[in-house]
């Protein structure tokens, strides 16, 4: 891979790092927030959603959400074990893209693709191009296929 690549995958990784990180750790920071409102809003798979509103549900849904968000741009930041966090990662975003659905417009300015299919897409990619590997600490580690 040329340098020129690797400083774009590199710069690529390191900012949705940022943005996952910044998104996760002002709602562990925030005492108030809780990812029920959010899921409440659901307009497409009601009935997975509600499941996530039981009362003994809901704390464990935001633990998940806020600190899975953290860790995901932490790793995504160092490049540490990246291939272990973008998967879930992946699978988070399109959680947040079934709230956001009405099919066929997750928003108004969107048509079936929102920015929780472009972050899913990119989180994938990441997991396929082994990119903690690029300036990242994912290249000391026993290398699996």
């Amino acid at each position: 891979m040329t340098t020129q690549k690797k400083i774009a995958v590199f710069a690529l990784r390191v900012s949705v790092g940022w943005y996952m990180f910044y998104a996760g750790i002002t709602k562990v920071l925030d005492p108030a927030w809780s990812a029920e409102g959010y899921i409440k809003s659901a307009k497409s798979f009601v009935w997975l959603y509600e499941l996530f509103l039981h009362p003994t549900i809901v704390p464990i849904v935001n633990v998940l959400n806020a600190w899975g968000l953290t860790l995901l741009g932490v790793s995504l930041m160092v490049g540490l074990f990246v291939r272990w966090s973008t998967v879930p990662g992946a699978l988070l975003m399109l959680l947040y893209y079934g709230v956001a659905l009405d099919f066929p417009h997750p928003d108004a300015h969107s048509y079936i693709v929102d920015q929780h299919i472009i972050y899913a897409g990119v989180l994938l990619l990441f997991y396929a191009f082994r990119v903690g590997e690029i300036w990242g600490l994912d290249h000391v580690l026993p290398r699996k296929k």
